[in-house]
């Protein structure tokens, strides 16, 4: 089968990336004809586009469109100038894009409802952050609306991650297409710990965070709580992940609270076996997000048996059995924060029983499962 993977961002760190190319490669492993349709641009928060990407990733061939940057911030989306030609031109048996409220995601659904392929549209949705001003959560909501209305009802199936994403994306798009397909990860690769090695200077102890370094990731909130912390049972925060924005203000920050030598930022880390031993080095992976419609990551700290500190939001209480593989958090609440890190030392037991959890849990998630799921949907999609 001719499968077309449309995403505005692709080979450049995130979960929505992720998610794309591991499918993707699977999916030509397993004998199905696979290109990926992505923008030229690599991080969104600093609009920065590049050239000189690979024109084939693991083995899929990628097409590169320029990106039209938004007039209007939160109205008017990016728009990659060419993909509805090329996407025309290729003319694949299916369509599946990638994220909500982009430009991208319509001009798919156009190809799509012109050349009566079908659609399936991976929403990896996010409502509006709860730091956002009220004309712009309206502005938000009527996007939702507006794809519910458009996109949504020329695809044939939505894929959301977790029942909860599904509960949100009915409220504005078609109940019966929904369909729900965790993300997974390659057990195989936490396997066997021979030959991961981390990057060198890392603390013997430490915290982690890893993710992007963004304004929606709660960062302040986990330096603040790390403040809060006994200077004895104070570990130093490693921060793991791409920059967008917030590190001159996170440093800043610190430096105020007498932390300057205890929180270290490593930026992007590579090869996958230097971010396996990094997280599994870990005392506990901290993820005191705003909003997380599943988090990779915790797959990642649940196989390599790293305690969990996360917030209950999005998917996150869902990815860990409501509390069972890893203790939930509120939001925002860096005195709850404090006291939850304190507990991975002062109970050496319940911790030691939410890793053993979390171990099994993680095997019903490897990206061998996800992708089958993927492959029948598309043969469902494609018989109409």
């Amino acid at each position: 089968m001719k499968i077309a993977q449309v995403a505005l961002r692709f080979d450049a760190p995130g979960g929505v990336e992720t998610n794309v190319r591991e499918v993707s490669r699977r999916l030509l492993a397993a004998g199905e004809e696979v290109e990926i349709f992505a923008s030229d641009l690599y991080d969104e928060a600093s609009w920065d586009r590049r050239s000189g990407y690979a024109p084939v990733v693991d083995g899929v061939p990628v097409h590169r469109f320029a990106v039209r940057k938004r007039l209007i911030p939160r109205l008017t989306l990016p728009l990659m100038i060419g993909l509805m030609d090329a996407l025309s031109e290729r003319r694949p048996q299916v369509i599946h894009a990638h994220s909500h409220r982009y430009g991208h995601v319509l001009e798919a659904a156009l190809v799509a409802d012109r050349r009566n392929i079908p659609l399936v549209v991976s929403t990896h949705y996010h409502p509006a952050d709860r730091r956002e001003r009220p004309w712009t959560r309206g502005l938000l909501r009527m996007q939702d609306v507006g794809f519910g209305a458009t996109a949504y009802r020329i695809a044939r199936a939505l894929i959301v991650e977790t029942e909860l994403e599904a509960r949100l994306v009915r409220a504005f798009a078609p109940a019966d297409r929904i369909r729900v397909i965790p993300p997974g990860i390659d057990l195989a690769a936490w396997s066997d710990p021979v030959g991961d090695i981390p990057p060198p200077g890392l603390p013997d102890e430490y915290l982690l965070f890893f993710g992007r370094v963004a304004p929606n990731k709660g960062l302040p909130f986990l330096v603040e709580a790390l403040a809060r912390l006994p200077p004895a049972a104070r570990l130093p925060l490693v921060v793991m992940g791409p920059d967008w924005g917030e590190r001159t203000a996170l440093e800043a920050q610190a430096r105020s609270l007498g932390l300057e030598g205890s929180v270290r930022f490593l930026g992007h880390v590579s090869p996958d076996g230097a971010v396996r031993a990094v997280i599994r080095g870990a005392r506990a992976l901290v993820l005191p997000s705003e909003w997380e419609a599943f988090g990779l990551v915790l797959l990642m700290a649940m196989a390599a048996g790293t305690p969990i500190v996360a917030t209950g939001v999005g998917g996150v209480p869902e990815v860990l059995d409501h509390g069972r593989a890893g203790l939930l958090v509120p939001y925002a609440d860096p005195v709850a924060l404090a006291d939850a890190l304190g507990r991975l030392t002062d109970e050496p037991g319940p911790t030691h029983e939410r890793v053993r959890v979390a171990r099994e849990r993680v095997q019903a998630f490897d990206w061998s499962v996800t992708v089958e799921r993927h492959r029948a949907l598309y043969r469902e999609v494609a018989s109409g």
